[in-house]
């Protein structure tokens, strides 16, 4: 954190395998989209790896695991893994994509990490997305550190972005969100805009000049004294003010001058306690430099102030029966318990599973229990089998290194996991254990899709349930009522992914179709049927004649079918014929192809002939008396209803309630949630929410969270029921 001493360079570089839990360091990297996560994992890579044993420069520009679609979105779309050395230390990167549609990758980044670094745009601020985000970390008590990022921008600024970040992230107790060092601009250019070349520590009063493509430690002069003791003040005070030595403020108060060391001392063990966050700066290495701008400051931070995995608690672990199993946190000698936090296909090796080890050790080639959290409202086939391990490696680039094993604390890559998914637990066959799921946000976009050729149909199926594997917060819904493939996903980039991973990894081509929610028939009043089917055309005819009454039931009843024939009009044998053709009429519909619902049929009467009535032929009469009968009546659509709940922000409360009122919606309450955040639920048909994942983020800037569950079926009106009536006959 301060003036530390380095390992030389040939030291430092990618790691491989750690030897024990406390030479481990699990960061994750949060940010919106855009805001240079990817670009400092790339040069903190090129800090740690700089110079080989060789004295080369390594290639930082293959850090990370980009596959043609995060080309082609100009974005990242998945979690990637960097694993650097640093003084010793192995850290393993994990970086996130930052836009929404790409949450899962996030959380589960989130789950694999013991600590944050929140990475913020000098040029553009803290969305409320990342607030978001900030606001769970804080919930759970995990470590955080902020990352200033394009200084080099025409309108950053440092300060306003501080002013900002204690603001947003310090809640109660701003003064727990402070800068350790303040950049050092150079001579204004000819744009006049004056770039930044150094920092300056607060504590250590010393100033780190990159300039040069490396850092070099010189002492502040001139000017740039006074610069550092208004902020060194307060950063004293702040961290000293979460200092675990009670005696230490009032020693400062004093006027006593606290001893660099134990300042620093305390600041890493209040920042590993999650309750101080400081703020950096960093900034990519010009072409040629060895050195990215506050890259060795953030590793000495990550390094000395970050937890180990032994301070990170591990996730509540049972056996698959559901009894809890206590273990001790992060043994590598103690039972097999590691998680696989993503999965992924590689066109060279299969399947790959990130996994980290929560407890024990997995090694190569070794047999395992895979245990699954039965995700079959997914999609997900439910599983709890052996599997061997494959090869385990540590990424290197687009390379995997081989590694014999991975202990308690560490991730790496398992190759040839067939079954294991995203979530899954692996433990010891002989000993199996499951952990505790991470929170998976819904899906909430429908994406209705349709082979585009034969050979497509064939593979379709495999190549969605490879897709669903891969990616837990995407469902897959084979709707009974619609007969329609539907991919649940997150928003519309993250459907553009889906159809883009089945083309190129799957090789199956889809056509997406519109959407169709699960409409339902009823009758508005009594209505009467006669269904006569007599066909004579030599040898035994068909004969079968039946009349029937039908009355509309309340809301849930389904179907009910009632005999009140009397004197054998229609044979006893022939009774259950006239309801099974009715039934199957009603689950075709009898307006507009919707399945219909909540009527009493009653068969009243009907005739027969001794040779040429049959099962058939009163099957068919009992549907044309129900078609009969609709046509006398006024047939209801009913539309499903969802009660949505939606968490929003105060200032977007009003537009949120007016849109849910432009799609029918009716409010049922609001209620004040921590965080100057509203709860609001209401029910809406479900007719009009379908893009709602979508436009709700637009209206409230990605601020707004909702969930949705199905309430009932309830009669559509009569202008919304005449339109879907007529684009359905248009349709057929």
């Amino acid at each position: 954190m301060g003036d530390k001493a380095h390992t030389h360079p040939g030291a430092a570089g990618r790691a491989q395998a750690a030897d024990r839990p406390t030479s481990v360091r699990n960061v994750v990297l949060v940010g919106h989209s855009g805001s240079g996560k990817t670009t400092l994992v790339e040069a903190l890579a090129l800090t740690a790896g700089a110079v080989n044993r060789a004295g080369r420069v390594e290639d930082g520009g293959t850090v990370s695991d980009h596959d043609e679609i995060e080309h082609r979105q100009q974005r990242s779309v998945q979690l990637s893994l960097v694993p650097v050395e640093w003084n010793g230390i192995k850290v393993n990167l994990l970086d996130t994509p930052g836009y929404a549609d790409f949450v899962g990758e996030l959380r589960a980044g989130l789950r694999a990490a013991d600590a944050a670094l929140f990475v913020v745009s000098a040029a553009d601020g803290v969305d409320g997305s990342t607030r978001m985000v900030w606001d769970e970390c804080a919930a759970v008590g995990m470590p955080r550190a902020i990352v200033v990022t394009h200084l080099e921008a025409a309108r950053a600024d440092f300060e306003e972005m501080n002013r900002i970040c204690a603001e947003t992230f310090g809640g109660d107790d701003p003064d727990a969100v402070l800068p350790l060092y303040l950049p050092l601009r150079g001579p204004e250019g000819p744009d006049g805009h004056a770039p930044v070349t150094g920092l300056i520590g607060l504590l250590t009063r010393k100033l780190f000049d990159y300039a040069g493509g490396e850092r070099v430690a010189n002492e502040p002069v001139g000017d740039q004294v006074p610069l550092i003791e208004e902020a060194r003040g307060r950063l004293i005070e702040g961290i000293i003010s979460e200092s675990e030595d009670e005696t230490l403020m009032d020693r400062y108060l004093g006027g006593e001058d606290v001893d660099v060391k134990t300042l620093i001392d305390d600041a890493e063990r209040a920042v590993a306690r999650g309750v101080f966050f400081p703020v950096l700066a960093a900034a990519p290495a010009a072409p040629g430099a060895r050195q990215g701008l506050g890259t060795v400051e953030l590793l000495d931070l990550i390094t000395n102030g970050f937890p180990t995995p032994l301070e990170h608690g591990t996730p509540q672990v049972t056996t698959p029966d559901g009894r809890p199993r206590e273990l001790k946190p992060c043994d590598p000698d103690a039972p097999l318990v590691a998680e696989v936090v993503k999965t992924s296909s590689d066109p060279y090796v299969g399947r790959l599973s990130l996994v980290r080890v929560f407890s024990g050790t997995l090694r190569a080639d070794q047999t395992v229990h895979v245990s699954g959290h039965g995700l079959t409202d997914r999609g997900h086939e439910d599983h709890d089998v052996d599997e061997r391990v494959g090869a385990l490696s540590t990424p290197f680039g687009k390379v995997q290194r081989p590694v014999s094993h991975v202990i308690a604390g560490d991730l790496a890559c398992v190759a040839k996991l067939s079954r294991a998914e995203t979530g899954d637990t692996l433990s010891a066959k002989d000993d199996p254990l499951v952990m505790e799921p991470w929170e998976m946000p819904d899906p909430l976009l429908p994406l209705a899709i349709e082979a585009h050729s034969k050979a497509d149909e064939d593979k379709l199926s495999q190549g969605l349930s490879r897709l669903v594997a891969e990616d837990p917060t995407m469902r897959l819904e084979q709707n009974q009522d619609t007969h329609q493939v539907v991919l649940w996903c997150l928003g519309e980039a993250h459907a553009d992914v889906a159809l883009e991973r089945l083309r190129s990894r799957y090789g199956v081509q889809v056509d997406v179709v519109p959407h169709r929610v699960s409409l339902r028939e009823t009758f508005g009043g009594r209505a009467s049927g006669r269904g006569r089917h007599v066909k004579q055309s030599g040898g035994h005819g068909q004969f079968a004649i039946c009349e029937i009454e039908v009355e509309p039931l309340p809301n849930g009843s389904g179907v009910e079918f009632v005999d009140k024939v009397v004197g054998g009009a229609v044979p006893r044998q022939f009774v259950p014929s006239v309801e099974k053709g009715v039934r199957a009429q009603a689950r075709k519909g009898v307006a507009a192809g919707h399945p219909l619902v909540d009527v009493r049929v009653t068969l009243l009467d009907g005739k027969a002939h001794s040779v040429d009535s049959s099962d058939a032929a009163f099957q068919t009469a009992g549907a044309l008396a129900l078609r009969e009968a609709a046509a006398e009546a006024k047939i209801h659509l009913l539309e499903p209803v969802a009660e949505v709940s939606v968490l929003v922000g105060d200032d977007y409360v009003g537009a949120v309630m007016s849109d849910l009122s432009g799609r029918r919606g009716r409010v049922l309450g609001t209620e004040q949630s921590p965080g100057g955040r509203t709860l609001i639920r209401a029910e809406v048909p479900e007719i009009e929410i379908g893009r709602y994942a979508v436009d709700l983020r637009s209206l409230s800037h990605g601020t707004t969270r909702f969930s949705r569950r199905y309430v009932r079926h309830e009669p559509m009106p009569p202008q919304v029921a005449e339109r879907v009536k007529g684009e359905a006959h248009a349709a057929s």
